[in-house]
């Protein structure tokens, strides 16, 4: 009977959902024991976990206080942010608060009150932590949401960034590239990095508030519109290159650059009204625990796996003291519908077999640290167990530990990145202004030119002045009387000692020729 009872209470938490339970204890012929299962922790509102920040510093609206309007009516500019008074006030902290119903609490920047400057400001999550997302990240913004703006993510705790999403109501003008649709996507392009138009056009600040990463229409490629094809997306998870990463991520960020404009140009005369001003940021996910752990737990300020598997560290990423024979493995979603546990085994002889995954064939007994480790590895790998990547080589996603194939170059670009290795993803650490997995391509606002270097001028924002004209954004043409990077100084400086020295030139020039004619004109009348 109690066989019967934990019997059902296994296939209970299987019936509601994949991958509940990580053990379960079971007799056999040759006694009692525990099977193991893939297991991973439930979803949660993971702002509820977050650190935020926002830069840079002094973009907070408040201090000192300043008054601003709406474009609902935008020369009436009576209200005011000041962070010294709680009821004026708007703290990053308003971002994740809970709100009452009609009453919206929101983080608020400074107006661009600063132009030609762009009002740009960053928004950055944390957890510390590994998180993957199951559901859309939606981000609602009061008064209108930006015309431009940038969604990035960091799988290393903020140390590296990459594109997430581009967001502009004109893609090709604002990032160099089309328009398009996560619903347009087919399942060899599921994690493609896009920018789309959707979420930047202007409908007024009353109709539409949110901006979204479509987690969801992602997974609906593989699992069908209504999600119920989740096996498909679990089994795609394991074989399609990257697509696992794409959801994964331990910070995000927001880059804003540029705010709501109600209407199709800025209005030079007015600034108070375009700012950015945040309420809400939704972000659903689980902990990262690397199909380990069933339970994720908040202590110490941060969250951590509850391993299983005699794993061990905060997403569960290594094999626990004395459970070491072979190198750790993360589970797999595979066989379906309970998947592998790919459990830790305990420690036998320091002379016991030693696994090298096929990169080497011979193995050495290191003494003082009584560890035996594969010599020589092949195939680009390295490691006690030839487990790992060369440094300039990340692991290849869609193979196995012990396919030659496993490792993969960075092929990093010389000029634009730091070096030539990249992280697990194949992503390169790329120098400032530099973009792309292989940091061959400039962010917006950057030029290629043996490397990324920030525009000097633009047709929009960094305009030249009295008459000048940008040059491939590296240089403006001044006119003749005018100087500086965007063509802003005169000349004639304060002491006016090049427009005197002009002035002296031209005279004495003129002197000389009045003087020349008389002579001439004498020598006439004498003939």
């Amino acid at each position: 009977m109690l066989h019967l009872v934990a019997f059902l209470l296994h296939c209970l938490p299987l019936a509601m959902g994949h991958y509940d339970i990580c053990k379960y204890w079971v007799t056999t012929d040759d006694g009692p024991s525990w099977e193991f299962y893939a297991c991973q922790p439930k979803a949660m509102r993971m702002k509820d976990y977050v650190t935020v920040r926002v830069d840079p510093p002094g973009i907070t609206c408040g201090d000192p206080p300043e008054r601003f309007c709406t474009h609902e009516n935008p020369y009436l500019c009576s209200d005011e942010c000041d962070a010294s008074t709680p009821d004026l006030a708007h703290p990053p902290k308003l971002m994740f608060d809970k709100e009452d119903e009609g009453l919206a609490t929101y983080w608020q920047s400074v107006t661009w009150s600063r132009y030609p400057e762009p009002l740009l400001a960053n928004i950055t999550l944390s957890w510390n932590k590994s998180i993957e997302l199951t559901d859309d990240i939606v981000v609602t913004f009061e008064y209108g949401r930006p015309t431009i703006m940038m969604l990035e993510k960091s799988l290393d705790n903020g140390r590296t960034w990459h594109p997430y999403q581009y967001y502009a109501d004109d893609c090709m003008e604002a990032f160099g590239m089309p328009a398009r649709r996560v619903r347009e996507l087919s399942t060899t392009s599921a994690n493609r990095i896009i920018c789309t138009e959707e979420y930047s056009r202007w409908a007024g600040s009353k109709k539409e508030k949110n901006v979204r990463l479509e987690v969801r229409d992602r997974f609906a490629i593989f699992a069908g519109q209504d999600l119920r094809n989740m096996d498909n997306l679990y089994t795609r998870l394991e074989s399609a290159k990257g697509l696992k990463d794409f959801f994964t991520v331990t910070d995000l960020r927001m880059r804003l650059l540029r705010p709501a404009l109600g209407g199709t140009y800025v209005q030079r005369e007015n600034l108070y009204k375009y700012f950015y001003a945040v309420s809400n940021i939704e972000v659903t996910g689980r902990c990262k625990c690397n199909l380990h752990a069933s339970l994720c737990s908040f202590k110490e300020g941060s969250l951590q796996c509850e391993c299983e598997h005699n794993t061990t560290g905060q997403d569960c990423g290594k094999c626990k003291k004395n459970f070491r024979t072979r190198s750790w493995r993360a589970g797999s979603y595979l066989p379906l519908p309970n998947g592998s546990p790919n459990a830790c085994a305990a420690a036998g002889s320091a002379f016991g077999n030693c696994e090298c995954y096929g990169h080497s064939n011979r193995c050495s007994y290191i003494d003082f640290l009584n560890v035996v480790t594969c010599v020589s590895c092949k195939h680009n790998t390295r490691g006690q167990h030839c487990q790992h990547c060369r440094l300039g080589f990340y692991r290849n996603g869609s193979a196995e530990l012990d396919d030659e194939n496993v490792c993969i170059e960075c092929n990093c670009n010389q000029i634009g990145s730091l070096h030539d290795r990249c992280n697990e993803t194949g992503y390169c650490e790329c120098r400032e202004g530099a973009a792309g997995p292989k940091c061959d391509d400039c962010l917006p606002n950057y030029y290629w030119r043996q490397g990324c270097f920030p525009n000097v001028c633009d047709e929009e924002l960094l305009i030249c002045q009295n008459g000048g004209t940008c040059y491939q954004n590296q240089r403006c043409s001044c006119p003749a009387g005018y100087k500086g990077v965007l063509c802003e100084q005169s000349k004639c400086d304060s002491d006016n000692k090049a427009c005197n020295s002009a002035s002296s030139t031209y005279l004495s020039l003129t002197t000389f020729l009045i003087s020349a004619l008389i002579l001439q004109l004498r020598r006439l009348l004498d003939f």
